[in-house]
């Protein structure tokens, strides 16, 4: 008799979102849920949410990665964490013909979307890109195996933020580079509250409209007034063992890109 697996939707209700945003050893048990239920729509909500910004963000993560990796020769293997639907994990492969990628996420849904479209690419993207279901808190690559990690929206997700950066060190190669997109807490409290208030009524009705639950989207809000601000992931990227390269802000530090290289 096969074991009944009650469907994402029904885990989701069943958590208090608090409680696993708290508890480091609870949190990756509401996050997969939620990113299971929003693989199909991912792509298009995070265009509405940003007013079309995402693009323009993840192409300038692009180009510092591409920038910042010139003085490796040649760049072999690339990993893309938290790779959703793999956008970045694909302009990854178009960027260095030849190399291997891996796209890794904890959502089993979100990878089959990412399998999905992948399907769809050119035959020389389709064999570059190897979608995965993985953790970041245990990276399924050897140690010093990779040269460019890229990761967007991915640490504030994690259980333990330095454990997870810790693992990119690991198998990051000496001098390989990691590019990081997210969102922060602003240091500046009155533009904290402005901006977190928005992404919580936004994120609310999306996800009643969209899934009839608001915590599928105003889990992100929730999620950020948890984190940590851009200049204290700086610090955290140094203490394990990471140069940072640059740091640019988007809307007042509300989101960050990191450029680091491995030390």
């Amino acid at each position: 008799m096969t074991e009944y697996t009650p469907p994402p939707e029904a885990v989701l209700r069943s958590l208090d979102v608090e409680e696993h945003l708290s508890d480091p050893t609870l949190k990756q048990a509401f996050v997969t849920p939620m990113f299971d239920i929003i693989a199909p729509r991912y792509d298009q909500f995070t265009r509405w949410f940003s007013f079309g910004m995402d693009g323009g963000w993840k192409r300038e993560a692009l180009d510092a990665a591409r920038e910042s990796a010139r003085r490796i020769r040649p760049v072999r293997e690339a990993l893309d964490l938290a790779t959703g639907t793999g956008d970045l994990a694909v302009a990854l492969a178009r960027l260095w013909p030849g190399m291997k990628v891996d796209a890794l996420d904890a959502s089993p849904r979100m990878i089959d979307e990412a399998q999905r479209r992948l399907a769809q690419r050119d035959p020389d993207v389709l064999a570059a890109v190897t979608p995965m279901v993985g953790d970041m808190m245990a990276l399924p690559q050897a140690d010093a195996s990779v040269d460019v990690i890229t990761a967007s929206y991915a640490v504030r997700n994690v259980p333990d933020a330095r454990g997870a950066v810790r693992e990119m060190a690991r198998v990051l190669r000496s001098g390989g580079v990691l590019v990081t997109l997210d969102f922060y807490r602003p240091d500046f409290a009155p533009w904290r509250a402005l901006f977190l208030g928005y992404l919580q009524v936004a994120g609310d009705l999306v996800g009643y409209l969209w899934h009839r639950d608001p915590v599928v989207y105003g889990y992100i809000a929730r999620s950020i007034a948890h984190f940590m601000s851009d200049r204290a992931f700086s610090a955290l990227l140094h203490d394990e063992g990471f140069d940072v390269v640059s740091v640019r802000r988007y809307l007042f530090g509300g989101v960050a890109r990191h450029v680091a290289r491995r030390r």
